[in-house]
């Protein structure tokens, strides 16, 4: 009985004596404390320090899964978004060039670009409609912006469109703000040129250029550029307007073929 009791006295003595030193409040316990934590500090982080990268493993690969899903994920709807944002874009384009054709007392056809002529000699574009469709050679083709070009080659369900900085363009036109006749032709450098202006024309840089009523294709009125400077010609001493277009014709996309003027 005797051995009992000192048994179970030990086995208090063992649990309470680390449990009073821990919690102990005197300088040389705590001390005691923080070098037992010290020591210990070290074999606890070798031992657990195998599991913890194998649980970085197993998370990492978990996270990486994750992370291929999510972008995936994202990848798709980053695709959608981008289809919506063209389709609002084509749209809006479209109600540009319906409400521009509502407005043109003269037939027309849109069509869409479905190529370009990478050649340095030429400017051109080809649509998508053709003689079927009843384009015509010579057919002006503008948009809600302006004069774009006219109709060079016309196949069956396609056409080739010469664009207004080809030198094989021009169209009778004038400056807006004096009514000065002159003729606009391309240059093949992205402006045009307009010639034929009388000597003593007012003409100046700022200048807006429209088609003439003169225009065997084009209805008058339309937007032609603007001019950006002017060129003192030596023989007649007459005046060449620079025109710049008013559409940026590398963004083309849909178009307006005037079939009957």
């Amino acid at each position: 009985m005797f051995q009992d009791k000192r048994k179970n006295l030990i086995y208090l003595l063992v649990l309470l004596v680390p449990f009073l030193l821990f919690f102990s409040r005197s300088e040389i316990f705590s001390r005691f404390k923080f070098q037992l934590v010290n020591a210990t500090t070290g074999p606890f982080y070798i031992v657990s320090l195998p599991f913890k990268e194998i649980k970085k493993m197993v998370f990492y690969h978990r996270t990486f899964e994750e992370y291929k899903r999510f972008k995936k994920e994202t990848d798709t709807l980053r695709g959608r978004v981008m289809g919506f944002e063209e389709v609002v874009k084509e749209n809006a384009r479209l109600n540009d060039l319906l409400a521009f054709k509502r407005r043109l007392v003269y037939s027309s056809l849109a069509a869409h670009v479905i190529g370009r002529n990478p050649s340095f000699w030429n400017a051109s574009i080809l649509i998508d409609k053709g003689e079927k469709d009843g384009v015509k050679q010579g057919s002006a083709v503008v948009n809600a912006a302006g004069v774009i070009g006219k109709v060079a080659e016309v196949g069956p369900e396609t056409s080739k469109v010469i664009l207004l900085t080809d030198p094989q363009f021009s169209v009778a036109s004038l400056i807006q703000r004096t009514r000065e006749s002159g003729l606009v032709s391309g240059t093949l450098e992205g402006v045009c040129r307009i010639r034929y202006v009388a000597p003593s024309a007012d003409i100046r840089v700022g200048d807006t250029v429209i088609t003439s009523k003169l225009s065997t294709s084009f209805p008058e009125g339309l937007l032609v550029g603007e001019i950006v400077s002017l060129v003192q010609t030596s023989g007649d001493r007459s005046v060449i307007g620079i025109v710049r277009p008013a559409i940026s014709l590398s963004q083309l996309e849909e178009v307006l073929v005037i079939l009957e003027k």
